[in-house]
């Protein structure tokens, strides 16, 4: 039988980064000039309720698909409660209105959002896959690298504030963990830069991690696509084939060797 290892992201690669920002405000234009600028990716959690208002504070929903082109726009209630404090009912009002707004802007579904207030419960995370929601970030830092088991209560590395933040860049760019992929995943407000007057940390980080050929630069989604396609491939029992049969490609290592799955491919390995 063959050593076959699943744990790759596109291109064989080891490593991956994403960023999640909540809240929609001003300041996100920045942060995508930034995050652009060095060939980052990341999702962008709006409160398509608040879009427009807030005295300029908030995006203007005619900026949003324009602004966030190469990244993700991803749900994060229609008006920011406490959702695990809400009755169903009115927890289905948050989440689908606001999906309603941003896919109107957007142009496509709308499938994960972060809890606001970092605030949620074993049931309201049962009820997200009935109102379309796949994934949603939590606010509770691992200070890891570790892809999520769970996408429904997916922990971050770590908030831009954490004072280990690029010690902990240095530790995912060092080599290691061979076969076992790692994941860089950063959150935050784009306002907290402009209120502690730091702009030149996020500036650091993304100069440090940002445009590397051995990285993958991802949207949550991309991620939650691509990790769900590696589990669901389907290997021969004697090893020599596989079946992948979800629309994402994916990569494998046989014996050493990267292989491409091509989505809806059957292949001998």
């Amino acid at each position: 039988m063959k050593n076959i290892h699943c744990s790759m992201f596109p291109g064989g690669r080891q490593r991956a980064v994403t960023l999640s920002y909540d809240d929609g405000t001003m300041h996100d234009r920045r942060l995508v000039e930034i995050m652009n600028r060095h060939c980052i990716r990341g999702t962008f959690h709006l409160n398509g309720g608040r879009l427009g208002g807030g005295n300029g504070r908030f995006l203007v929903p005619q900026e949003v698909a324009s602004l966030f082109q190469q990244h993700e726009v991803s749900a994060h209630s229609l008006t920011h409660p406490f959702l695990d404090a809400l009755p169903p009912s009115q927890v289905t009002v948050e989440i689908m209105e606001d999906r309603r707004i941003l896919e109107t802007l957007v142009g496509y579904p709308v499938r994960g959002m972060s809890y606001p207030c970092g605030a949620y419960s074993a049931s309201l995370m049962r009820q997200l896959p009935s109102l379309g929601i796949e994934y949603s970030r939590t606010v509770r830092s691992t200070d890891g690298f570790e892809v999520p088991s769970d996408f429904l209560c997916w922990d971050p590395t770590c908030h831009h504030k954490s004072p280990k933040l690029m010690e902990l860049v240095d530790k995912f760019l060092t080599p290691g963990r061979k076969w076992k992929p790692s994941l860089f995943y950063l959150w935050g407000h784009s306002y907290e830069f402009e209120n502690d007057n730091n702009w030149e940390l996020i500036e650091r980080f993304c100069q440090s991690i940002g445009g590397r050929e051995d990285i993958w630069y991802a949207t949550n989604i991309e991620i939650v696509d691509y990790l769900n396609a590696c589990r669901g491939l389907r290997f021969a029992f004697a090893g020599n084939a596989v079946c992948n049969p979800a629309g994402v490609e994916v990569w494998i290592d046989v014996e050493g060797t990267t292989v491409r799955v091509g989505a809806g491919q059957t292949i001998r390995i």
